[in-house]
């Protein structure tokens, strides 16, 4: 029997309680899920010189970029436990920051131009992942500046933390977050990563 998109009922499929849709239903599916507001969370991967990435936006905008070090099916529960669980693969929703990540990654894009969902990080967190879309392409600080920029100055290995466990990497550029002595420090993606996008901004 054909399966039609008037028998599939989005929340229920949102929930996680059924199996996934037919492909050939899937655009419509997330039409239509849209259209109804059952969509809190739209995600698509990537592939990059990098490796594939995951990124994932609200309808208030980007929420989460991922490396597949962390585990795309790991990242997507996470989501549905800690935003909504109403996910789904909408890869429309993502054009323009699959286009601007590509973009950075390329050498062709210096800043982003996208709206943020900054909902997955709280307190002195969301106040350090402020500042750091304030740092400059090609250029580093430490993160004694970004613990007293965020205003906290004492808080240095909270700041730290905030940059490891920043939820949107690459787009908020805690890479540029180094330690005092020049060293480079941890990164979500690793630090081998950090390094190479360091040097590709350097010789831009």
């Amino acid at each position: 029997m054909t399966e039609r998109l008037d028998d599939v009922d989005p929340a229920v499929l949102l929930d996680g309680a059924s199996a996934p849709l037919p492909s050939s239903l899937h655009e419509r599916f997330v039409a239509r899920a849209d259209d109804e507001g059952l969509l809190d969370v739209a995600y698509t991967t990537i592939d990059t010189r990098i490796g594939p990435l995951l990124l994932a936006a609200s309808p208030r905008g980007l929420l989460r970029v991922a490396f597949a070090l962390e585990g795309f099916d790991a990242v997507v529960a996470e989501l549905a436990d800690s935003v909504s669980p109403r996910v789904l693969r909408a890869p429309g929703r993502l054009d323009a920051a699959a286009r601007q990540v590509d973009g950075y990654l390329d050498g062709t894009v210096a800043a982003f131009d996208l709206p943020l969902d900054l909902q997955l990080a709280r307190g002195f967190r969301r106040d350090v992942l402020q500042h750091l879309r304030t740092i400059p392409y090609g250029r580093t600080e430490s993160y004694t500046v970004a613990a007293r920029a965020a205003g906290r100055p004492a808080a240095v290995r909270a700041a730290a933390s905030a940059c490891s466990h920043n939820p949107i990497p690459l787009v908020i550029p805690c890479h540029r977050v180094v330690r005092s002595d020049g060293s480079i420090g941890a990164y979500r993606g690793g630090a081998a990563l950090k390094r190479d996008l360091l040097e590709m901004e350097s010789a831009a």
